[in-house]
């Protein structure tokens, strides 16, 4: 009797583990990875591109620049190009674009050593190109002109220097005649010399702050 009882026993438990364990799962509890909603992404404390923005140079910025050599119409020719530095730095919207001492390009436009007939010698110049983190930048400028002084003093004094020696000369060859015609051959001689040289030539000293001013805006890109 006890041996039914504990058969019977034993069945009925393993009929309720069976039941407890085909027991549907209570759709509350599992979440479906597939209807889960996404999760936000995270936002970036930080631009996603960190390279700073291209600034612009407007035209019409003075550049002031300070030449580093000599520039006369006696030793240079147009279309030859020289060098200079930035005697200022150039900024745009508080920021140094290109810091004071960069080099700085530029060329000779005219180099006219002038002239009695001419006129006055006169040079004038331009900047191409300035050095900004080590890059040549292109660049387009109005010119700077400089003329040559005038030498109407000078001329002046070789002509009566001439005109004086012609008469010394004629008065020792003839007496008073000969020193009338001596002074107007030798006058007419120191105005041929006039003539026949040029005059004081137009210059750049070295060390010259010069400004110009920018004709066309320049996009600088950062580096």
């Amino acid at each position: 009797m006890n041996i039914n009882f504990k058969k019977t026993w034993m069945v009925a438990a393993i009929a309720v583990s069976l039941a407890a364990c085909s027991k549907p799962t209570d759709p509350a509890t599992v979440t479906d990875s597939k209807n889960a909603p996404d999760a936000p992404a995270a936002k970036a404390d930080f631009p996603l591109s960190s390279k700073p923005p291209s600034l612009t140079i407007s035209e019409g910025t003075p550049i002031n620049v300070r030449t580093q050599t000599e520039l006369s119409t006696k030793s240079v020719k147009t279309g030859d190009t020289f060098t200079a530095t930035l005697a200022e730095p150039i900024t745009v919207e508080g920021k140094v674009v290109a810091p004071r001492g960069a080099r700085v390009e530029g060329r000779v436009v005219n180099s006219d050593p002038g002239g009695r007939v001419k006129g006055l010698a006169i040079i004038s110049v331009r900047l191409t190109r300035l050095d900004v983190g080590g890059r040549q930048i292109a660049i387009n400028t109005g010119t700077v002109a400089r003329k040559a002084h005038a030498t109407k003093k000078k001329d002046a004094a070789k002509i009566g220097i001439g005109a004086g020696v012609g008469a010394a000369i004629g008065a020792i060859a003839g007496g008073g005649q000969g020193a009338a015609i001596g002074a107007a051959s030798g006058g007419a001689a120191g105005t041929g010399l006039v003539l026949a040289t040029h005059g004081d030539p137009a210059v750049v000293p070295a060390e010259s702050v010069l400004t110009f001013k920018l004709t066309a805006p320049v996009t600088v890109e950062p580096t």
